[in-house]
Order: structure tokens, then sequence, then C-alpha cells
């Protein structure tokens, strides 16, 4: 059998390629250098003064509402306001018939002056009289006589007054005026019905709505308390609260007001106590009948600590914040939140301490037990 001089294996042309491949595996392995701890930016909690407030559901009644009835019967004459509009106190709203009291005016009149001519012509008899009694002319039973027709005729003129000031009375009552400044409804009655007889008809309303008032329930707990701050209930009108805001939520608008009125007694049945405030409403963008929201200062926390609303995370155990520790190793700390304030600050009741890091950014890329390279805002490294 031939071997060709392509298939023969030589030895000396493998020893080198081994002893490479050996020389190669024998290298020392580098060293792998850990990734630095992941920067975040940290904060220290504010510390500041912070009144909690409360907010409660309410609704708007009119700080003034009249219903304008006819005092007088007969027949609607006119009307002199437009339905919706503002109305100012003594302005005329409606005129019923006048002319049957007019008559009956003129007719107290006509017997006034009747009975002043009465009285006139008694006053003159007793005169006469008592100049003749002094002859012995008449008796002194005449001049008896005469003297109780002066006095009746004088009582008569006193009748008659009343009679004639009822009737300008009831005449004024045809002009039906607007008792206080407000906004008017519509009328209630057509011109041309008849009015006033047997009951007096209700013609409108007019309510007053600058300011106006928000009524609303509190518990019972919340009342103490504040109380309990202002040193109990000692002043006529004093209610143990001061400010208020008046917020709608349709338009977002928010009023500052007062709380002018506390109810004596707490409700048995639902442990709540109504309070009454009152809002400038100068521009009458609320009405009598809406539903908002009143807010109330609760207590006071001094020096507080808030922290960004930002930094807070969430998760079964409830609210925390990532904590740097010592050696700049991050702590899931569980706190217990309080009010969100204005400036997106969350005020911390329990769990934290002043002068403590909180990691604001960089939370994902922060582990608890790990150390991270904290940084503060704006200091660039």
């Amino acid at each position: 059998m031939t071997i060709t001089q392509n298939a023969v294996v030589r030895p000396s042309v493998l020893l080198p390629v081994i002893v490479v491949a050996v020389g190669v595996g024998c290298q020392k392995a580098p060293d792998v250098v850990p990734p630095p701890p992941p920067e975040v930016t940290v904060a220290t909690p504010q510390q500041r003064d912070v009144t909690v407030f409360q907010e409660f559901v309410g609704s708007t009644e009119a700080f003034k509402s009249v219903n304008i009835r006819a005092r007088v019967h007969g027949f609607l004459d006119s009307m002199h306001f437009e339905p919706s509009s503002f109305v100012r106190k003594g302005q005329l709203l409606f005129t019923i018939e006048q002319e049957p009291f007019e008559a009956q005016r003129d007719r107290a009149a006509a017997g006034l002056k009747s009975a002043e001519a009465g009285l006139a012509r008694a006053e003159s008899d007793l005169d006469r009289l008592e100049q003749a009694v002094r002859t012995n002319a008449v008796s002194q039973q005449e001049v008896t006589r005469a003297r109780a027709e002066r006095d009746q005729a004088s009582a008569a003129v006193l009748q008659a007054e009343a009679e004639l000031t009822n009737a300008e009375i009831q005449l004024e009552y045809t002009k039906v005026e607007s008792p206080i400044d407000g906004l008017v409804s519509r009328n209630y009655v057509d011109l041309g019905n008849l009015v006033g007889s047997g009951e007096a008809t209700l013609l409108t309303t007019v309510r007053q709505i600058d300011p106006i008032y928000a009524y609303f329930e509190v518990s019972e707990r919340f009342v103490a308390q504040a109380l309990e701050q202002r040193g109990g209930h000692k002043n006529p009108g004093e209610t143990g609260y001061q400010r208020a805001t008046l917020l709608l939520d349709e338009t977002g608008l928010e009023i500052e007001g007062e709380i002018d009125s506390l109810e004596n007694t707490v409700d048995s049945e639902t442990g709540t106590i109504r309070l009454r405030g009152v809002f400038p409403n100068t521009d009458a963008k609320i009405f009598p009948g809406f539903f908002v929201r009143v807010r109330l200062p609760g207590e006071l926390y001094e020096d507080a600590l808030l922290v960004e609303e930002t930094a807070l995370g969430t998760d079964l155990g409830g609210r925390y914040l990532m904590i740097v520790g010592d050696g700049d190793i991050v702590e899931r700390r569980y706190i217990e939140p309080g009010q969100l304030q204005d400036d997106n600050t969350r005020l911390i009741l329990s769990g934290l301490e002043p002068g403590e890091r909180y990691i604001t950014k960089g939370l994902q890329r922060a582990r608890p037990g790990m150390p991270v390279t904290p940084k503060t805002a704006g200091s660039g490294s």
C-alpha cells in the first residue's frame, strides 16, 4: 500500500501549534472593576409651621330673602321691573289698581273735614253756654251736656283721622316696592289677575346675594378641637373659627370669608353641628342653592417636616420615602403622610427626622440595602 506525501503527519509541524495554545491558555485573567454606585439626588425635609385645613360640603343661601306679596285686593295693574334683574330698596315693582283706594281715601278725608266742622260747632256752643251760665241765663246741666257733645266731636275727629290714615296706607299698599336690595325673580302672577283676595298673593321674590351664606355640617370632634385651641367659646359671636374659604368645583372659584354662626347644640343623631359662613359675592358668581365646599383651618403643627410630593412612593405597606443613611446605604422608610400643601410638598406626621436625606431623583436606580452616590440638586456632582 502506498502513502502519499500530503497524508503524512509530521510531529515537527504540530509541536509549535500545541506550545502556542498552551501558552495562551496560561495567561492571567484581567481584574473585573465593579461599577460605581448609582447617582441619586437627595434633599432634607423643610421645616416650618403648618396649619392643616379640612373641607366640608355645604350649600349656599341668600343673605336676605323676601317674598313679595299683595297686601290689598285688586287687579294687578302694572309691573315695573325686568325679571332676574337687580333692584334697589324702595324700587317700585308692581302697581295694583288704585282707583277704589283713592276713592276710599277721599271719602275718609271728607269724613275728617265733617268731623272737624262738628268739633268747631260743639266748641262754639260750649263757649256760648259757659258765658251764659255766669248770668244764670242757662242751667249748669246744659253746660255739662254741651261739654260732652264737644268731647264726642273731638273723638269723632280722632276717628276720622285714623280712617284717613288707614285709607292712605291701603292706597300706599297698591304700590308694591322692594324692601331690600337684591336679585328679583320673575313675576308669578300675570297682569290683569285679581290678587290679594282672601290671601296675600305671592307676586315675586327678592334675594340679597351679596354677601352670601354657606351652611354646612362639621363633626363634634372638629368643633371640640377648635374650641380647645381657642380656650373655649368665650365671647359673643365667637365660633372658634375665623377664616373660611368657599370653593366652587365647577369653576374653580375660591372666595375668602369667615364663619359667623355656630349652632348651640350638636345633633345627637348625626354627631354633627351646623356652621354658617358669610362670603362676599360682589360679582354674583354664586347663587343660592349651589353645592360648595368650605375649607376651614384646623390643627397647627409647629416646625413640621415637609418633603417633595414626587419623592413619595406607595406599595402594599403604605406611603414611603427612600432614605440615604449611614454609608450612603438606601433604606425604604414608611411614613405617615399628612396634608398636601399648595407648594406641592407633603406634610410628614411621623417616620422622618429633621436632617435626614431622602431621594428626590433617581428613585428607579435606588434599591434598599444598596449604596448610592448622593448629590444635592444643583451641586453637579
